[in-house]
């Protein structure tokens, strides 16, 4: 959710920031901009719509060697030009973007700055007055750019340029990513390691209130307080080559394809020379030890939580409970002696679930964090990490990520059972081999999902996903699959709740998608299927070989029974995909959405 560049150096920023830009478009946004620093003064472009609107319009002839950047996913104010970053103070001499929300902006307002005539609806443009009043009051910049921080109550992440320096970027964060990049004669600020790979892959983590001064070259770190910070950088794992499309029209058919690849990179990264499945001996000491696990997360997350669950208790024998990070935030339940809690999230970003995990740290709580980008925040934060080694996920509507997410959930499973002698009557190693293997004919079966998307949702305003048991979580997910690129309201239910109260919406013609891979539940779910076919529906039921019947529109290769969610769910992800290019919305980049909900 936003994105934030910047480049101090020898060499034109212009592209450099352009570039950046358009690796953070994966993020959601809706407007964006760059602001050039020369010796003419600052110059600021800026433009509603996409990165290749804003470069419409930045001149060519403006060159610069410092600069910063910006994409902006609405939170105070419309989408416009004018609420678009970087935002300016009244003089003009300051220069300001901004991730974040500043909870206290109109506070502010009414107490320092009621003689300025603001130019948009932002929070962000009071922080850049605020720091030229105080600059205008006789501090120095960097003394005015910290008061006004111990000012600012919520979210940010800042870079500032100033019109009477042409060496220095002023950086600063609190709970929204940031990250300096190190190169030689030059340094780079970013909200991801992605935007600036092609430049670096050498990165200074910041901790929340911190200030960075960047300079060509040279970075300092201070805390509010004014005293500095010493820290040795990272080698951020990106392969610029995994970010590009290649010959994919969309980047998620690509990532849907990758997951094949994705479970054998799990697979060899989670074993050890004897072909054992091994996770670091602390994390299964803190499952052991733990009386309960709670898993928080948002989202997909929060439905690969869910069938994390089924994995930990089926397999592990421990209890566990699933839940929204942004209502356990404000509502936590009753909790047992000695929790575990596990936060799931793609980006390592959420708000929500670092808003949790900030609580529970301060009770004391053991955290460990299930994320694909490490380094980032919920990885830093956490006591302990598992990475997902899914490689960049670009499109908003996660799929490689979320297949991944279960991987690993399963493997956790497993090793904390074996570690207990709980009997595991099935070969991980060897089903998740079986798993890659059926993945690939499911990529391979395009043309048929995109024939079901056609025959079923082509012209439908609405669709219904029901299963059973863990087939009910899936369909959780394949609905908001669904609903995120296509703009088709779906929804997924447990389908013995059909009648009671769902069933009332069902008309002549409404398509419903029923998943029936688990042989407990398989004749209960036909029997619900039956029920709406009878009230007008049209249903498309997928299931596993061996549980098929001759009505069945597509039959998934067998595996696993606990394990299907890993393979079930990816005709939900074709059926999504095809129905969105059906209907020409914008696959990667829906409207509203963001990647990374770097904001409660």
């Amino acid at each position: 959710m936003c994105g934030i560049v910047g480049y101090i150096g020898n060499n034109d920023s212009k592209e450099i920031l352009l570039k950046g830009l358009e690796k953070l478009e994966y993020r959601g946004y809706d407007s964006a901009g760059i602001a050039l620093r020369n010796e003419r003064g600052i110059h600021v472009f800026k433009e509603k719509g996409r990165i290749a609107d804003l470069r419409g319009i930045v001149d060519e002839d403006v060159m610069a060697n410092i600069g910063i950047g910006h994409t902006r996913w609405a939170t105070h104010g419309v989408p416009s030009k004018v609420n678009s970053h970087p935002h300016q103070s009244t003089s003009g001499r300051f220069t300001l973007v901004h991730n974040g929300v500043i909870e206290n902006y109109d506070l502010l307002k009414r107490e320092f700055l009621t003689d300025v005539t603001f130019v948009s609806e932002t929070d962000t443009e009071v922080i850049v007055q605020m720091i030229e009043l105080f600059v205008q009051e006789g501090l120095e910049v960097l003394e005015a750019f910290r008061k006004t921080l111990t000012l600012l109550h919520g979210s940010y992440a800042l870079a500032l340029l100033d019109a009477q320096d042409d060496e220095t970027i002023y950086v600063a964060k609190n709970k929204s990513p940031l990250l300096v990049g190190l190169g030689d004669d030059f340094n780079v600020v970013a909200s991801d390691a992605m935007a600036m790979i092609q430049v670096t892959n050498q990165y200074l983590e910041l901790m929340d209130k911190e200030i960075v001064i960047v300079k060509k070259n040279d970075v300092t770190i201070q805390n509010l307080n004014g005293d500095i910070i010493s820290r040795v950088p990272f080698t951020a794992e990106l392969d610029a080559s995994d970010i590009e499309k290649g010959t994919y029209p969309h980047y998620m058919l690509k990532e849907i394809d990758e997951q094949p690849l994705v479970m054998r990179k799990i697979i060899q990264t989670y074993q050890n020379e004897q072909g054992e499945l091994t996770i670091n001996p602390e994390i299964i000491s803190a499952m052991n030890e733990s009386d309960r696990v709670y898993i928080i997360a948002a989202g997909t997350s929060y439905h690969a939580g869910l069938v994390g669950k089924q994995f930990i208790e089926g397999i592990a024998k421990l209890p566990v409970e699933v839940h929204i990070a942004s209502e356990f935030v404000y509502n936590m339940p009753l909790l047992t002696e000695k929790p575990l809690f596990i936060f799931i999230s793609q980006s390592g970003e959420t708000a929500d679930s670092r808003a949790v995990l900030v609580k529970v740290k301060e009770m004391g709580y053991r955290t460990l964090t299930i994320t694909n980008v490490p380094g980032s925040t919920l990885s830093r934060e956490a006591e302990y990490t598992l990475l997902l080694h899914a490689g960049p996920e670009i499109a908003v509507a996660s799929s490689k990520a979320y297949t991944a997410q279960l991987a690993v959930l399963a493997i956790l499973a497993e090793v904390t059972a074996k570690s207990q002698n709980i009997r595991v009557d099935f070969d991980l190693v060897h089903e998740l081999g079986i798993i890659a293997n059926a993945m690939e004919v499911l990529c391979d079966s395009k043309e048929l999902f995109e024939h079901i998307s056609r025959e079923f949702l082509s012209v439908t305003r609405n669709a219904f996903f029901i299963g059973r048991g863990v087939d009910y979580y899936v369909c959780l997910e394949g609905a908001l699959k669904l609903k995120e690129i296509s703009y088709i309201q779906a929804e997924g239910f447990a389908g013995g709740e059909l009648k009671h109260g769902t069933i009332a919406l069902i008309e002549e013609g409404t398509p419903i998608i029923a998943l029936a891979t688990q042989e407990s539940v398989n004749l209960s779910i036909r029997g619900n299927v039956k029920e709406v076919v009878a009230r007008g529906a049209n249903p498309c039921i997928i299931s596993m070989k061996g549980l098929n019947m001759d009505e069945d529109s597509f039959v998934i290769p067998e595996v696993h029974e606990l394990l299907t969610p890993l393979i079930s769910v990816i005709p939900m992800q074709l059926i999504a995909y095809y129905a969105a290019l059906h209907r020409d919305c914008d696959v990667d980049k829906p409207r509203n959405l963001a990647k990374s909900v770097t904001v409660e």
